[in-house]
């Protein structure tokens, strides 16, 4: 346990951050398995739309790094298109 005021406000801060961004985090994969789980390009590209979207505000804020954000982007949007082609 903290032996100082500063210490413990320290501790407070940071479960509370902590409870924020698992909440955050669960949201953005949410989003994801969304996409993921759409049945055709239509609905796909809509929520490949709102996911970008949750994915860059967790990137600025810190949550996760810009890199992961546009890596995810690429791999979802790949993915939505890969289901407007015919299987061959």
């Amino acid at each position: 346990m903290p032996q100082h005021k500063s210490a413990e406000k320290r501790m407070r801060q940071t479960e509370k951050r902590r409870i924020r961004n698992v909440t955050k985090r669960t949201r953005m994969k949410t989003a994801i398995k969304k996409v993921r789980e759409a049945a055709d390009t239509e609905t796909g590209q809509q929520e490949l739309k709102n996911t970008a979207s949750i994915l860059d505000r967790m990137a600025a804020k810190g949550i996760i790094h810009k890199n992961k954000a546009a890596n995810l982007k690429s791999k979802l949007a790949r993915a939505v298109n890969r289901k407007s082609v015919p299987a061959q």
